[in-house]
């Protein structure tokens, strides 16, 4: 064995241990995880069923404590400000459509061959008699726009490793939710659920995403299922059948004119 006084042995430990720091550095930053963003993981929520433009066939079924009732509709979008909804069943509420155009909604009523414009006072008023609201409608914005957003939860859950992120609204963001909780799977990053709390703090609805389906390469929740806190037996489900993008719609599609177009509805 060398005698630590020997010329240079210094000098080739402190490179040794250099050397031993630098491999166990390189091997750590080799096996760490990447660095999660919430926002992106949100913005990725925000884009899941949005398209430059888009159409899908969709089902809705509404359950209450009175009655049930099933619709099918025909559904064309553009970004978030834009969007055609046509009712083609049942054949008494074929043609019945509702027109979004930035913050406006109108309605047509097919049998009166009438034409309503949406007023702010109806804004929380049940739309369709399900259990989201005409404020649903307007309000689809991007929640990363409206909301900040923080990872609350990172571990696993009923065996599935997922994120929660937690959105508190901007200062002057027009949103109705004090707080909004989603759980979003790490795997493919899709959301499971999402909890609303009005500014009380109090839990108002939930939204359930189920039915993991491909759309033209998409991988999307097909399944929306709302359910009121105060009204647990009840529940709206929204099935998308069929979904297609990159359309290549503007905004002279979504028009007064194409509300009432009797062909879109057939």
């Amino acid at each position: 064995m060398r005698a630590i006084h020997e010329p240079g042995y210094g000098k080739k430990l402190t490179a040794a241990v250099l050397f031993t720091i630098l491999f166990v550095l390189s091997a750590s930053a080799a096996n760490a995880k990447p660095q999660i963003n919430a926002i992106e993981i949100l913005e990725k929520v925000d884009d899941l069923w949005r398209g430059e433009s888009s159409y899908a066939d969709i089902t809705m079924e509404v359950t209450t404590v009175h009655w049930q009732r099933s619709l099918k509709m025909r559904v064309w979008s553009l970004g978030k400000d834009y969007s055609l909804i046509i009712i083609t069943h049942p054949p008494k509420e074929r043609g019945v459509a509702t027109l979004k155009a930035l913050k406006n909604i109108w309605n047509y009523l097919p049998r009166v061959n009438r034409v309503i414009r949406v007023p702010t006072s109806m804004m929380m008023a049940e739309w369709m008699g399900s259990h989201f609201t005409n404020d649903d409608l307007v309000k689809e914005s991007r929640m990363s726009e409206d909301y900040d957003v923080e990872i609350t939860f990172d571990g696993t859950r009923d065996g599935s490793a997922v994120y929660d992120l937690t959105l508190t609204p901007k200062p002057e963001a027009p949103v109705v939710w004090g707080k909004i909780v989603t759980t979003v799977t790490k795997v493919d990053l899709l959301p499971t659920k999402s909890l609303y709390f009005d500014e009380e703090g109090e839990l108002a609805r939930s939204m359930v995403f189920t039915g993991i389906r491909m759309f033209e390469g998409r991988k999307i929740p097909a399944t929306l299922t709302l359910i009121p806190a105060d009204k647990p037996m009840e529940k709206t489900v929204v099935r998308y059948e069929d979904m297609k993008f990159g359309l290549g719609l503007d905004t002279k599609f979504f028009s007064l004119r194409n509300l009432s177009r009797k062909d879109l509805a057939r």
